[in-house]
C-alpha cells in the first residue's frame, strides 16, 4: 500500500521553482506535500498529489523531466517522539531511509511521514507489525 510521489526535474537556476508551481497552479493540481532538494547544477521537486497519473501526464507533456517513486505514508502520533517510535521500527529490522518528510493531517493528533526506503514491502510490514497504520493513495482523495 503506497502513495505515489512526483519528482520533477528543475534546473538550478532563479525562476525554475516559480514556473513549475504556476504550471501546477495553472493545472488545478492541488499540492499535498513537497520536498525540495538541490544541487549545484539541478533540483528536485518532489510531490504527492492526489490525482498523480493525470498529474505526470502533464508534466510530461509540458516538456518536464519527471519520474513516479512509490511511498510509503506512515500515520504517526502528531507529538514529541512520532518521528523517532516510526524510525526506530526501521532501524531495528535493519531497513534504511534514504529521505522522509511530513505533513500534518486534519486530526490534529496526527501526522504523515513520508519515507523513501531501501525496501517498501519490508519497511511496510516491519511498521504494521508494531502497530502503525501504513497508508494508501486513496487517503489524498477528496
Amino acid at each position: 500500500m503506497y502513495i505515489k510521489q512526483i519528482s520533477i526535474f528543475l534546473e538550478n537556476k532563479s525562476g525554475q521553482l516559480a514556473e513549475a508551481a504556476d504550471f501546477l497552479k495553472k493545472n488545478n493540481i492541488d499540492l499535498r506535500a513537497l520536498s525540495i532538494a538541490d544541487t549545484a547544477e539541478f533540483g528536485i521537486l518532489r510531490i504527492i498529489v492526489d490525482a498523480p497519473e493525470t498529474t505526470l501526464s502533464l508534466l510530461k507533456d509540458a516538456g518536464y523531466a519527471c519520474t513516479v517513486t512509490d511511498m510509503l505514508a506512515v500515520q504517526i502520533k502528531d507529538a514529541p517522539g512520532g518521528l523517532a517510535d516510526a524510525v526506530c521500527v526501521l532501524a531495528e529490522n535493519g531497513i534504511s531511509v534514504e529521505y522522509s518528510y511530513s505533513f500534518p493531517t486534519l486530526n490534529p493528533e496526527t501526522a504523515l511521514l513520508i519515507f523513501r526506503v531501501e525496501d517498501n514491502a519490508a519497511a511496510e510490514a516491519a511498521l504494521k507489525k508494531a502497530g502503525f497504520c501504513v497508508l494508501g493513495q486513496e487517503i489524498l482523495s477528496k
